[in-house]
């Protein structure tokens, strides 16, 4: 792996975990944080997108990269939310709800 892969990836892990902040959030969760929900989400959307035999083609790979690490990165900000302590009710209601 280069030097230049490497910077992509951490690059497109921020950009993808800053834009999930956003979205569930409000927020990002600063750069280290952005950029390891990010990569984590990359692995998470790679992973289920094969499983589902589904193919993304946005143009150009980079931003298919983005988009499969948005999409793993808001199910895994999904299932992290779900899990934490609260009841049902503040489940339900919370979901979507920006702080």
């Amino acid at each position: 792996m280069s030097n230049e892969s490497l910077l992509m990836i951490i690059v497109t892990g921020g950009i993808a975990g800053w834009l999930a902040g956003l979205v569930m959030r409000g927020s990002g969760y600063g750069v280290m944080g952005d950029i390891v929900v990010g990569l984590l989400g990359a692995f998470i959307g790679n992973w289920g997108l094969r499983a589902m035999n589904f193919s993304l083609d946005l143009g150009t790979p980079v931003l298919n990269r983005i988009v499969v690490s948005l999409i793993g990165a808001l199910v895994l900000m999904f299932a992290v939310g779900m899990l934490r302590p609260r009841s049902l009710r503040e489940r339900a209601g919370d979901v979507w709800r920006r702080r």
